[in-house]
C-alpha cells in the first residue's frame, strides 16, 4: 500500500468537508465473547498469582484474533479512526493485576494490533488511522480518598507523567497515528499526560496529533473533580490538541448540552463518542443504533461536530448507523476566538475588554498577610481557608497562594493547601496564581491544580538561558506567567529600564517558549514612595508610565503589580495607606494596568477621598512637586486613626371558631397568631395534612374566589400566601414524623425560571404565589436559569407547564431558543410567557412558530395565570382553548407582516438624509464642571425617598392607576392604601436601618457625532478615540417637518468645530436587596420579600432620577436655577435626556458594554452586567446624559435589514449576531433572508 498521509494534516483538511468517525465500545464488544478467567489468561498467564479476569486489555497478548476482530467490525462499519484496547494499559492500572511489567508491552501490541488493519482497510482516497488510548487510570490527582484528610492524594502528578510517558511511547512506537486521551474525569490527570506526551515529543523530535476527551459525570455539567465544560477547555488548550471532546457516562440524548457548550468555546476540532444511552437496571444501554444515529445527526445538523464514535454500550452497528446519519451533514466551522487571557478554577474566567480590572486577592500570602502566617505555620489549615473563602466572596477573580517564610517548609505547605482549596469548590471555583521566589515551589503549586494558573513570577535574573527553560516548563504545564522586570543587572526601576526588559521577555517567551502573548503578565516592579529618599519619587509615577508604553507596544498582553507596596513606607496608618493604593490604581489603571494583588479592603474610592489628602497623595505618586513627601507627612498623622399612628388592632375575629380565625387571618393576611391557631386545628385534627386539606385550603379558596371577582388584589393574595406558607411550616415537621403522610394532591405542576442572562423576578415571584394560592405546586428555579436546567427540571418533576419571564429584550431570544429546544426534545407540556419585555404580538411571531408539538402561551399578568393554567389542564378546556390560542396567534401574525410592508418605510440612507438637522453654529455647548467620573457610595437613602415615582409601584402589583389618585380609586383605592401603608412602614426601616447600600458613578467626556455614531474623545484635543457610541436611527416614512431621529443627532458632528460633550452614569439601590429577601423568604414572608424588591426597584429609579437632578443642576450645570417638583420631573419637563441601552432610543443591549467600560461601573458601582446585559444587582439603572434644549425621548420603532448590515459593520459584529440582539426590533424575518454574503 502507499505510505500513509501525516495524520493531522490528513484530518484537519477532511474535516474541512466532512464529519469524521471513529470507532465504538471496547468492552460492550469483548463481553460478547463470554469470556471465561482461562480465556483471559491464555497459555502464558496460566499460573498467575493474581486474579486476571476483566483486565480487557490483556487480551492484546492472550487473544490478539478477538482485539482484532472487533477492530476489523469498527473498519467494516465505517470508521475512519479505531482506538487501540489500551485504556487500563498504565503501570497504575495494571497495578491491580500486579502486571505493571507488561505496560509496554500491551501498548506496543495493542497498537501494532490496530495499526496492522488500518492500513488493510486504507486506500489512497481514504486512509485509516489509528488513537492510542490512554484512560484516566484508576486514581484521581485532585480528589482525596481519605474522607478525614481532604488535602491527601493517593498519587502523584510526577508518578502519572511517568505512568502516561510509558504508555504514550509504546503506543508511538508501535504504530499509533494519534494520542487519545480520554474519560477524562479529573483534569489533572489529563494535565499530567499532556505533559507526559509533549515530553516525549521533545525527546523523539517529532509531535503528535493529541485528542482529549472529557467526562462529565452526571446532569450537573461538571466533570467528577467539579469543572465545567468551558474550564476543562481552558485547562488543557495550552497542549494544542487536533482534537477535544467528551465521551463515556452519559448518553447522546444527555450529553448535547454540553457538546454544544464545548463547540461554542473550544478554537479547534470538537468531538464526542457518548454511550448508547444511560445505564439501564442490569448495567445495560438501550439506545438503539437508529435512535442513537438520529440523535447524533442532530447534533451535525446543530454545527457542533467535527468527529463521532461512541463510547460505551456501542457497537459495530451503532458506528454504521452514525456514520450513514453524518455522511451527508456539513462539519463544525472552527471559531476564530478573540486572543484573550483565558483562567480556570473549576469554573472558567476569561480577562475580556470588558473588565478594566482583576482583582487578586493578596491575604493568603505568608509574606503579606501576619494573620495567614501564624495560621499556616501554626498548621491551621480551616481557619487559613475561611480567609480563601472570604477573598473569593469580596470579590477576589484570582487567589494568590505565597509561602515563602523562612520557618516554613514552604514546598509543603503550598501543596498542601493547593490541595485543600481544591475539596472547596466555593474557593476552588476562581483560578489560583501560584506565588513564590523559588522554582521548587512553584513547580510543586504547578502539579497540584487541575485548572489553569497563573504563576508569579520569573525573571531574567539568572539570565536569558534560564528564563526561556522556565517558560518552556510553564507552558507545558498549562500555566498563564507573570514576568518581573529583572535581569542580571538588578530589577528595573525607570522607565526605560522596564520598558526594554518587558520587551526583551516578550520577544524570548513569544519566539523561543511559544508562549500566547496574551497569557503574558508583566510586573514593571511598584516600589515605595514617599520615602524620604530622593530618588525614591519617581518611582510611582514610572511605573505608570511605564505601563502605558508596555500596553502600547504589546497590546496582548497585561499588568500586574504589588499594589501594597507602594504605601510601604506608611505602615501603620491605613487611611493614609488606602488612599495611596487608591490613587495609585486610578492612575495606573488608566495606564494600562488590568491586574493587581491587592486587598480590596485597602482599596477606597477615588473622588470620596478628601480633596486635601487626595491632592497631597496625588502629588507623591506623580511626583508632582519636590516637597510632595514632606507635605503628606504634615497630614498624616490626622488621619490615622415614618410617624405613621397605627390604628389599634381589632380583636373581635379572635373570639371565632379556630377554622373561622384561620379564613379571616387568611383572607386578611394576618400572620401574628398564625402559629397557635394552626397548632390548635392540628391538635382538633386526625392528621396534620386534613389542617392544610381542610381550614387552610378552605380560607385560600375564599382568597381565589374574591381575587378572581376583583375584590381582592395582587398585594392582599400575596400576603395570605404569606399566611399560607406560615401555616404549613408550622405543621411540616408533624407531617413529616408521621408516616403515613401523604401529600395532597395539587391542581397542577409548574416550573418557573426567569431565563438566562435576565436577573428580574418580581414579576414571576407575584405569579408564583397566586398560582401557590389556587393550590398549585409551584418550583420555582430562580433568576439567570440555563434552558436546559428548566427543560431537565420539568423532565424530572414531570411538569404539567413551564412558565417562563423575561424583563430585558435579550431574554426574547433565549425565550426562542428554549420554545424551540422543547420542540426538539419531544415536550407537548404548555409554554407561558410573561414579562415587562415580552408581548402577545412577539409570542404569535417569534415563540410559538418554534413549538409546535405544545402551545406557547402569553399571559398578561399574574390576574390571567390561573384562569390560563386551568384552561391548559382541563381535558374540556384545553381544545377549545388551543384552538382559539393558535387561530388568534395567526391573526396576528398575519397582520403583523402586513405592517411591514417595504412602501412604508426609508431606506437608512434615506432615513440618514431626513435626520434631525440643528443649528450648531448658534448653540455653544456647556461644558461640564468635570472630566471623566465621580463616584458615589452609600449615597443617603432619605435623599431618595422624595424622588420616588409611586406610579409604577403599584402597577408592580398590577393596581392601575396614577399616584396619588389611585388611593382614593373607587375599585382598587382600598387595596392601593393598605400596599401604600405597609410600604412606607418598610421604607422607613429601609433607610433607619440602612438596609440597602445606594451606589453611583457619573462621568462627562468630550465627545461628537461621527455619522450616526458619537465619537467619545480621550481628552479636550479631540485627537484620541476613547470609545464609540453606536446609534440606530428610525426608518419609519415620515415626511421633512418630522425628522428621523438618531441620539448622534444631539451631539455636535466631528467637524463642526463645536466642543460637545456626553455624560454616562450607572445607579444601584440594590446593594444589600437579596439579603433583604432571603430573610423575609426564610421566614415565610413572600409579601415582604416581593415588597421589599419593588422597593429596592423604585429607589433605584429615584437615584436615577436624582442624580440627573444633580447633573442638570451642578455637575453639568447647564439648568442651575431648575425649581421642579417631583411631579414635574416625572412628566419630563427637564431639559437634557438620559436615555439607557436596550430601551426605545436606543434598543441595543450591547451598548452597555461601552457605557459600563468607560465608567468602570463594576468597579466604582459594583454593577456587573450578565451575557445578556442585564445589570446585576437588579435594581439598577445606567444610560446617558445629552443636554441639548432640543433633546426629547424617542423610540426607534422598527428597521430593516439595510440598517442592521451597516449597523453590525459599525460595531464589529456580524449580521446574525447582531440581528440576534435586536430581535425585537427588526421589521423583517431573518429566516426568511436568503444571501450568500458573508455574516
Amino acid at each position: 500500500m502507499t505510505a500513509r498521509p501525516d495524520a493531522r494534516a490528513y484530518i484537519l483538511a477532511e474535516s474541512k468537508a466532512r464529519i469524521l468517525t471513529l470507532d465504538g465500545a471496547w468492552g460492550t464488544m469483548i463481553q460478547t465473547y463470554n469470556l471465561t478467567d482461562a480465556d483471559y489468561r491464555g497459555e502464558r498467564f496460566r499460573d498467575w498469582p493474581h486474579d486476571v479476569k476483566g483486565n480487557n486489555d490483556l487480551l492484546i497478548l492472550t487473544q490478539p484474533e478477538i482485539v482484532s476482530a472487533i477492530t476489523e467490525g469498527y473498519l467494516k462499519a465505517g470508521a475512519d479512526i479505531v482506538s487501540t484496547n489500551t485504556f487500563s494499559a498504565t503501570t497504575v492500572a495494571m497495578a491491580d493485576y500486579a502486571m505493571e511489567e507488561l505496560v509496554y508491552e500491551l501498548n506496543y501490541e495493542g497498537a501494532r494490533l490496530a495499526r496492522v488493519l488500518a492500513d488493510r482497510y486504507s486506500t489512497p482516497d481514504r486512509p485509516r488511522f489509528v488513537a492510542g488510548s490512554i484512560g484516566p487510570t484508576n486514581r484521581t490527582a485532585s480528589i482525596s480518598p481519605d474522607v478525614n484528610d481532604a488535602g491527601f492524594r493517593a498519587i502523584t502528578f510526577d508518578e502519572l507523567v511517568a505512568a502516561y510517558h510509558q504508555a504514550a511511547k509504546a503506543l508511538i512506537d508501535g504504530g499509533a497515528d494519534i494520542l487519545l486521551i480520554e474519560t477524562v474525569f479529573d483534569t489533572l490527570n489529563a494535565k499530567a499526560a499532556l505533559f507526559a506526551c509533549t515530553q516525549l515529543f521533545g525527546e523523539i523530535g517529532r509531535s503528535y496529533p493529541i485528542w482529549v476527551s472529557g467526562t462529565i459525570t452526571d446532569l450537573s455539567g461538571r466533570t467528577l473533580t467539579g469543572q465545567t465544560v468551558e474550564a476543562f477547555w481552558h485547562s488543557i488548550r495550552h497542549a494544542e490538541p487536533l482534537i477535544v471532546g467528551l465521551n463515556c457516562a452519559l448518553g447522546a440524548k444527555e450529553l448535547r448540552q454540553y457538546v454544544m457548550e464545548l463547540s461554542n468555546c473550544a478554537e479547534t476540532l470538537v468531538a464526542c463518542h457518548p454511550n448508547a444511552g444511560l445505564p439501564n437496571e442490569f448495567g445495560g444501554y438501550d439506545d438503539s443504533p437508529e435512535y442513537m444515529a438520529g440523535l447524533i445527526r442532530e447534533f451535525a445538523m446543530s454545527g457542533l461536530l467535527n468527529v463521532v464514535g461512541g463510547c460505551c454500550g456501542t457497537t459495530p452497528e451503532h458506528i454504521a448507523a452514525i456514520c450513514a446519519a453524518v455522511a451527508d451533514v456539513a462539519p463544525r466551522i472552527v471559531p476564530d476566538k478573540p486572543k484573550l487571557l483565558r483562567l480556570s478554577g473549576i469554573e472558567p474566567f476569561t480577562l475580556t475588554p470588558d473588565i478594566p480590572f482583576v482583582n487578586v486577592g493578596e491575604r493568603t500570602n505568608v509574606t503579606g498577610s501576619a494573620k495567614f502566617r501564624k495560621l499556616v505555620t501554626a498548621g491551621d489549615y480551616e481557619a487559613a481557608l475561611d480567609i480563601a473563602r472570604d477573598q473569593v466572596e469580596s470579590g477576589a477573580q484570582i487567589i494568590d497562594v505565597n509561602m515563602d517564610e523562612g520557618l516554613l517548609d514552604g514546598k509543603a505547605a503550598m501543596v498542601r493547601f493547593l490541595n485543600l482549596m481544591a475539596a472547596e469548590p466555593s474557593i476552588a471555583k476562581v483560578p489560583f496564581m501560584i506565588d513564590s521566589s523559588k522554582w521548587e515551589i512553584i513547580e510543586a503549586g504547578l502539579k497540584c491544580v487541575q485548572g489553569k494558573p497563573v504563576v508569579n513570577s520569573i525573571s531574567m535574573k539568572e539570565g536569558e538561558e534560564k528564563f526561556v527553560e522556565q517558560a518552556k516548563l510553564l507552558r507545558r504545564y498549562g500555566a498563564a506567567v507573570v514576568v518581573m522586570a529583572f535581569d542580571t543587572a538588578g530589577q528595573a526601576d525607570t522607565i526605560e529600564r522596564k520598558v526594554e526588559i518587558c520587551r526583551r521577555s516578550y520577544e524570548l517567551l513569544t519566539r523561543e517558549a511559544g508562549f500566547p502573548p496574551e497569557d503574558i503578565i508583566f510586573d514593571p516592579n511598584i516600589f515605595a514612595v514617599a520615602t524620604g529618599i530622593e530618588e525614591h519619587d519617581v518611582y510611582g509615577v514610572n511605573f505608570i508610565e511605564a505601563t502605558r508604553e508596555i500596553r502600547r507596544l504589546m497590546p496582548l498582553a497585561h499588568v500586574s503589580g504589588g499594589v501594597s507596596n507602594v504605601s510601604f513606607s506608611f505602615r501603620g496608618n491605613e487611611p493614609v495607606r488606602e488612599a495611596m493604593h487608591t490613587v495609585f490604581l486610578f492612575h495606573a489603571i488608566k495606564a494600562g494596568m488590568d491586574m493587581g494583588i491587592v486587598n480590596a479592603g485597602q482599596l477606597g474610592v477615588y473622588q470620596n477621598i478628601p480633596a486635601e489628602l487626595r491632592e497631597r497623595v496625588e502629588d507623591v505618586i506623580l511626583n508632582r512637586r519636590p516637597d510632595a513627601t514632606e507635605r503628606l507627612l504634615e497630614i498624616a498623622e490626622q488621619y490615622k486613626g415614618g410617624g405613621a399612628t397605627r390604628k389599634e388592632a381589632d380583636l373581635e375575629w379572635r373570639k371565632l371558631p379556630v377554622r373561622e380565625r384561620l379564613a379571616h387571618a387568611l383572607v386578611q393576611g394576618i400572620a401574628d397568631y398564625i402559629d397557635e391557631d394552626t397548632e390548635e386545628a392540628r391538635l382538633a385534627a386526625e392528621r396534620p395534612l386534613h389542617v392544610i386539606e381542610g381550614p387552610l385550603m378552605d380560607g385560600m379558596n375564599v382568597v381565589g374566589d374574591l381575587f378572581g371577582a376583583g375584590k381582592m388584589f395582587l398585594p392582599q393574595v400575596v400576603k395570605s400566601a404569606r399566611v399560607m406558607k406560615k401555616a404549613v411550616a408550622w405543621l411540616m415537621p408533624f407531617m413529616e414524623a408521621e408516616a403515613a403522610g401523604a401529600k395532597r394532591e395539587a391542581a397542577g405542576k409548574i416550573v418557573m425560571a426567569t431565563v438566562k442572562g435576565d436577573v428580574h423576578d418580581i414579576g414571576k415571584n407575584i405569579v408564583g404565589v397566586v398560582l401557590q394560592c389556587n393550590n398549585y405546586e409551584v418550583i420555582d428555579l430562580g433568576v439567570m436559569v440555563p434552558a436546559q436546567k428548566i427543560l431537565d427540571t420539568a423532565r424530572a418533576e414531570d411538569a404539567d407547564i413551564i412558565g417562563l419571564s423575561g424583563l430585558i429584550t435579550p431574554s426574547l431570544d433565549e425565550m426562542c431558543h428554549l420554545a424551540a429546544e422543547m420542540e426538539r426534545q419531544g415536550f407537548d407540556v404548555p409554554l407561558l410567557i410573561g414579562g415587562a419585555t415580552t408581548s402577545k404580538v412577539h409570542t404569535a411571531v417569534k415563540i410559538a412558530p418554534n413549538y409546535t408539538r405544545g402551545q406557547a402561551v402569553y399571559v398578561t399578568d399574574a390576574s390571567r395565570a390561573v384562569a390560563v393554567a386551568s384552561a391548559l389542564l382541563s381535558k374540556d378546556q384545553k381544545p377549545d382553548f388551543v384552538r382559539d390560542v393558535r387561530a388568534d396567534y395567526a391573526d396576528i401574525a398575519e397582520r403583523h407582516a402586513a405592517s411591514r410592508r417595504p412602501d412604508r418605510r426609508f431606506t437608512i440612507q434615506q432615513a440618514r438624509a431626513n435626520a434631525l438637522k440643528l443649528d450648531w453654529s448658534a448653540y455653544q455647548p456647556p461644558k461640564p464642571a468635570f472630566l471623566g467620573t465621580r463616584t458615589f457610595d452609600a449615597y443617603p437613602l432619605a435623599e431618595l425617598v422624595g424622588r420616588i415615582d409611586w406610579t409604577p409601584f403599584f402597577q408592580s402589583w398590577e393596581l392601575t392607576g396614577r399616584y396619588p389618585a389611585i388611593l382614593e380609586d373607587a375599585i382598587v383605592g382600598e387595596a392601593a392604601r393598605n400596599l401604600f401603608a405597609d410600604a412606607q412602614d418598610m421604607l422607613g426601616k429601609m433607610v433607619a436601618g440602612n438596609w440597602l447600600t445606594a451606589k453611583a458613578v457619573v462621568g462627562f467626556w468630550p465627545a461628537n457625532a461621527s455619522g450616526d455614531d458619537i465619537v467619545v474623545w480621550t481628552d479636550e484635543t479631540r485627537t484620541r478615540e476613547r470609545a464609540r457610541f453606536h446609534a440606530l436611527r428610525q426608518q419609519q416614512a415620515k415626511d421633512a417637518v418630522r425628522p428621523n431621529m438618531a441620539l448622534s443627532d444631539l451631539v455636535a458632528p466631528v467637524g463642526s468645530g463645536v466642543a460637545d460633550y456626553i455624560g454616562a452614569f450607572a445607579v444601584t439601590a440594590g446593594h444589600g436587596e437579596d439579603e433583604v429577601a432571603r430573610r423575609f423568604v426564610a421566614a415565610h414572608d413572600d409579601y415582604s420579600a416581593i415588597l421589599s424588591k419593588a422597593l429596592a426597584d423604585r429607589l433605584a429609579e429615584a437615584f436615577a432620577e436624582r442624580l440627573h437632578e444633580r447633573v442638570r443642576k451642578e455637575f453639568w450645570g447647564y439648568a442651575p436655577d431648575e425649581a421642579l417638583s417631583n411631579d414635574d420631573m416625572i412628566a419630563e419637563k427637564y431639559r437634557g435626556i438620559r436615555p439607557a441601552p436596550g430601551y426605545p432610543a436606543q434598543p441595543d443591549h450591547t451598548e452597555k458594554a461601552t457605557l459600563f467600560r468607560l465608567l468602570d461601573a463594576e468597579r466604582e458601582a459594583g454593577i456587573t452586567l450578565t451575557e445578556s446585559f442585564a445589570m446585576w444587582p437588579g435594581a439598577a439603572v445606567s444610560g446617558l446624559y445629552f443636554s441639548h434644549p432640543k433633546s426629547a425621548y424617542f423610540g426607534i420603532g422598527k428597521i430593516e435589514r439595510d440598517q442592521v448590515e451597516d449597523y453590525a459593520a459599525r460595531k464589529g459584529m456580524s449580521v446574525a449576531e447582531t440581528e440576534r440582539w435586536l430581535a425585537p426590533i427588526l421589521n423583517y424575518d431573518p429566516r426568511t433572508i436568503v444571501t450568500t454574503a458573508a455574516a
